[in-house]
Parts: structure tokens; C-alpha cells; sequence
């Protein structure tokens, strides 16, 4: 059985809206105010699960990622790009565009519930499908690299209450790493 692992980058006052500052809102692109290497690379420590598990991401994040990563040929940019990805959309996804790249079939929790049953289901950015998943009590994990910024507006990971079990933290470059399980 795998779990369903959302990875986020995130303020210290809980905004994970345009880290990289794509959608120009006016606070936009605070992860990138530390530098690209502040984001790059396996900063969430997925490590095997690159090539192990599966990563889900809705339409809006694949678009964009799509852009980015195929271009790209470091080590980890090469475990993104063969892992086998999943798209919630309404649209087809072209694997031409980036490789190994699929339409969930139906909606996304009844798919992730089957699928996280044969491996681990990474969730990368796609606030859309981490509400869905989080609705339903399928996030088993969340993996923040939290930056030391406070943008005080935008979309926040958490709005309400939220009771995790913090199993790690590092610090990773200018932000840290902290691991939550959702149960005990």
C-alpha cells in the first residue's frame, strides 16, 4: 500500500499561491526571491519514489511544468521527466509534450484511492486536487519546504484547522523541510 504525499512550497505565514511568480499576483514569485537553486533539485527528498511511485498534478501545474522540465537534464530533472505522471483534467494531455504523461480516468478520488493502493502518489503544487484529496481524508503526508517569508496575502495550504504529527525537519538551503503525517 502507498501513500498519498502532497509536496508544497510554502511562506511561513502558510501561502503556497506563485512561488515562482508565473500567475503575477502582486506577491508572486517569493520562493524565487532566495535563488533557483533554493528549488532545485530533490529538495522534498523523494528520492526513489521518482521511479517508484507515480506523480499527480492538476491541469494547470502540468501545463506549466511541462514547459519547464523537458528542457532540463540534470539528475533530478531526468527522474522528473521519465517518472509517469498524471494529469486531472478534462482535456488530453499530448506525451509528446512531456513524456509518460496520462489523463486520470473519472474523478481524481476514486482514482487516487486505486491507485495509491499499488504505490506512493506524489501530488506536486495542484491546490484544486489537494482539496479534493484532502476532503476525502486521502493525503496520508504533506512534505513543505517552508521559506522565511511572509507575503501576508494569497492562497494558504491550511484553511482551518489541521492536526499533523511532525516526523521531520532539515534545513534545505534558505528554507526548510518539514515532514507531517496525517495520522498518528
Amino acid at each position: 500500500m502507498g501513500r498519498v504525499i502532497v509536496i508544497q512550497f510554502i511562506t511561513v505565514d502558510g501561502v503556497i499561491e506563485d512561488p515562482a511568480g508565473a500567475d503575477r499576483t502582486a506577491f508572486g514569485g517569493w520562493a524565487m526571491r532566495h535563488g533557483p537553486e533554493a528549488i532545485a533539485g530533490d529538495k522534498f527528498r523523494l528520492g526513489e519514489i521518482m521511479s517508484t511511485g507515480r506523480l499527480l498534478f492538476g491541469r494547470r501545474t502540468w501545463d506549466l511544468f511541462s514547459t519547464m522540465w523537458p528542457r532540463r537534464s540534470d539528475p533530478f530533472s531526468q527522474a522528473m521527466n521519465a517518472a509517469e505522471k498524471w494529469v486531472v483534467t478534462h482535456r488530453d494531455v499530448d506525451p509528446a509534450v512531456w513524456g509518460n504523461s496520462h489523463v486520470v480516468p473519472g474523478t481524481v478520488t476514486d482514482w487516487a484511492r486505486s491507485a495509491v493502493q499499488e504505490r506512493d502518489l506524489v501530488v506536486i503544487g495542484s491546490t484544486s486536487v489537494v482539496d479534493d484529496l484532502t476532503a476525502e481524508g486521502l493525503v496520508d503526508e504533506y512534505r513543505l519546504l517552508t521559506f522565511s517569508t511572509a507575503v501576508g496575502a494569497g492562497r494558504r495550504l491550511f484553511e482551518g484547522p489541521s492536526a499533523l504529527t511532525l516526523l521531520s525537519t532539515e534545513q534545505v538551503g534558505p528554507s526548510t523541510l518539514s515532514i507531517y503525517a496525517t495520522r498518528p
